[in-house]
């Protein structure tokens, strides 16, 4: 068994809700993005009070929040950072844990704002070799993550090369591109959006045909091998079943994409990693012996069939999804407990709302949730709990905010109190089987 230590499982967090499920699920650090200067301009991102609110959250339990500020920049983005650094710098209760940037010129600012802010240098600075490490390790980088286009052979060669306190993070788990690390100029093209200011179109998952020079407007469609044309969308990263080589290669922080995702799959890859990484410095043999259950839970959240990238050599024509650019989505997101009570000790929400004579008898114990998808009294649901049980349950009744009886929830947001046949408890996650999943049901 390996004596290097356990290697932090960093989740990421589009929002407060999934925050705190990335914490509640299994997570040793989490990162976010705010308002401004992060890769993912689409996700809903965190206000400064919103901010605030997560990393005294996550704190409380003993979880790191890094906060990305990874765009490449330009002339017009500099004053603006040396303000948002500065408010970072300045946030209460307490900071953030680190930074994550990729620009030398908001690396140049961050230092200067915030010369004790912990940094960590983005996938999207193109980590590719030991130098490259050292560089922003002389700088005042704590933390360099590695390019995705690196071997776990050439990541143990750089763990040998740089000094034993610097930390290296790798990305183990979520959506590859098809760009070196992530720069990608194909959506600024097509769309004046620019990826690597947060703004991707994703048009490596685009359908694409040939036209020759000669025969404008005639198309001529790619087929590779008579599967499609989605010559550029990848397969998704997972490396569920190599934990021992990431640990042996010498990885401080294995790193899940997802800043766009649902809740329900933070939680479904938190708690997966969670268990797997534990088990294995448990005993190797309990790791080899729960692999099922791992390859079985992962494939419950949303992904586009699996591949381990580059750790194992360079990708081939297999890692391609050549006939669909959609995902495999096994299991539909309900919502997450937010609060359980006693009937009798709810509040309606009106002021003058009337009791009702379908309402619950006082004694019985309600769960709130807001609805992310629609779904039904008589529902056969499933309770997914952080320590790995999934507890199947009946929706017996539900009620409004008022406490008033309804037999569905068909509005998204809307919130509800619901009468289960199993306990449920704040932050379990309410799911269902998606029926209509057709490529699921045939793996």
């Amino acid at each position: 068994m390996t004596q290097r230590k356990k290697p932090e499982l960093l989740i990421p967090a589009s929002s407060l809700e999934v925050l705190r499920t990335a914490v509640i699920f299994g997570a040793d650090a989490v990162y976010i993005g705010g308002e401004a200067f992060g890769l993912r301009a689409k996700a809903r991102n965190f206000s400064p009070e919103e901010m605030a609110q997560g990393i005294a959250f996550a704190h409380a339990y003993g979880v790191k929040v890094y906060v990305t500020a990874n765009i490449l920049a330009h002339n017009g983005d500099l004053e603006g950072a040396e303000e948002y650094f500065a408010e970072l710098r300045d946030m209460q209760p307490q900071q953030p844990d680190a930074l994550i940037i990729s620009d030398p010129g908001m690396f140049t600012i961050a230092r200067k704002v915030w010369p004790e802010a912990e940094i960590h240098i983005s996938t999207q600075a193109n980590n590719t070799n030991y130098q490259t490490y050292l560089f922003w390790w002389q700088l005042g980088a704590k933390r360099v993550v590695s390019a995705r286009e690196l071997s776990l052979a050439e990541i143990a060669e750089i763990r040998r090369r740089i000094p034993e306190e610097m930390e290296i993070e790798s990305f183990v788990h979520g959506a590859m591109c098809i760009s070196y690390s992530g720069r990608c100029l194909l959506s600024n093209y097509f769309t004046g959006r620019d990826a690597n200011k947060g703004a991707c179109t994703h048009p490596c998952r685009w359908k694409y045909a040939v036209v020759e020079e000669t025969r404008p407007g005639e198309y001529l469609p790619v087929y590779e091998n008579e599967r499609g044309t989605y010559i550029f969308n990848s397969r998704d990263l997972c490396m569920i079943e190599y934990i021992p080589e990431l640990v042996s290669a010498g990885i401080d922080s294995l790193k899940i994409e997802g800043r766009m995702k649902t809740a329900l799959y933070v939680a479904a890859v938190a708690r997966t990693y969670r268990r797997a990484i534990d088990d294995y410095f448990e005993s190797e043999e309990k790791y080899r012996a729960n692999m099922d259950w791992y390859r079985s839970e992962i494939a419950k959240c949303t992904y586009r069939q699996f591949t381990t990238g580059f750790y194992f050599g360079k990708p081939d024509k297999n890692t391609q999804i050549y006939d669909s650019n959609t995902y495999v989505n096994e299991y539909i997101y309900l919502g997450s407990i937010e609060e359980t009570a006693e009937a009798s000790e709810i509040r309606p929400e009106s002021p003058d709302a009337a009791a009702s004579d379908g309402g619950p008898a006082p004694g019985t114990v309600l769960a709130r949730i807001t609805q992310r998808n629609k779904f039904c009294v008589g529902d056969r649901i499933e309770i997914m709990k952080p320590d790995g049980r999934n507890v199947p349950a009946a929706v017996e009744a539900m009620y409004d905010g008022d406490l008033q009886p309804v037999e569905s929830c068909p509005h998204s947001k809307q919130r509800i109190w619901l009468q289960l046949t199993e306990a449920a408890e704040q932050y379990d996650l309410l799911r269902v089987y998606n029926v209509t999943n057709k490529e699921a049901d045939n793996r």
